[in-house]
């Protein structure tokens, strides 16, 4: 069950601080407490509430020293809670991002920019950053917006649509949602097959010149022989001869 308002923290451990620090009247203290008053003389008998540490309201910004000293005076005074110094900001409505009336007519350029230059961009995060609904998104992606055209693509951030934190953050989240070839990871490059990058042994015995040509196909020695005759010329015969 929830806490009322007006009720401090911790009731049963602010009451024993209560009991154990000030004068304060059993009456006094349940009311500000919201507890019945048997239970706050049942505390200051050691009956109840035994091993709870008290907790001083004063510490934690919801009594001062001022509201008790008054209470003790007068019986008949009765606690009030202290106005918080810190003020806990409010949930904010999920819902599509309000837009100025004075800028509204800006934000059709402003999804053209988003289009064009930020394509990754998935609709929910335009309608994020610039308050819009998804049918106008896609009117103006396939032009058929009543005023297409005179749409002029223009940042958002400059048109005060959006800040530039938001835009960045919106745009980095859809990148890291994207593959790894289409985010422009250096990693995602595909490396070369490896028979495109080293050219093929020749087969066995054979050489790169030749195409891997295999020398099974044997040299005619006859053929050799008779090349090397012509080309030293005609042997001498024996009378001629020198010795």
């Amino acid at each position: 069950m929830a806490t009322p308002l007006n009720t401090p923290l911790m009731p049963k451990a602010t009451a024993v601080w209560l009991v154990e620090n000030t004068a304060l009247s059993f009456d006094q203290i349940a009311a500000f407490c919201r507890l019945h008053p048997l239970e706050v003389k049942a505390i200051a008998d050691g009956e109840a509430a035994q091993g709870i540490k008290g907790l001083d309201p004063i510490m934690t910004g919801q009594l001062t020293r001022e509201e008790i000293d008054k209470a003790v005076r007068q019986p008949e005074h009765r606690l009030k809670l202290a106005d918080p110094k810190v003020r806990v900001p409010e949930a904010k409505r999920r819902g599509p991002r309000y837009t100025p009336v004075s800028r509204r007519h800006d934000r059709p350029n402003a999804i053209l920019w988003l289009l064009r230059n930020h394509p990754e961009l998935k609709d929910a995060a335009i309608m994020r950053l610039v308050g819009t609904t998804k049918t106008t998104i896609q009117q103006i992606r396939d032009r058929s917006h009543w005023n297409a055209a005179n749409l002029a693509p223009s940042d958002p951030v400059t048109l005060g649509l959006c800040s530039q934190i938001e835009l960045d953050f919106e745009v980095e989240k859809a990148a890291k949602s994207l593959p790894a070839r289409e985010a422009g990871d250096p990693g995602a490059a595909t490396l070369m097959p490896i028979e495109e990058s080293i050219p093929a042994e020749p087969a066995f015995g054979g050489d790169y010149g030749s195409g891997g040509r295999d020398r099974s196909e044997e040299i005619d020695a006859d053929k050799v022989f008779a090349k090397l005759k012509s080309l030293k010329g005609p042997e001498p015969d024996d009378d001629d001869a020198v010795f």
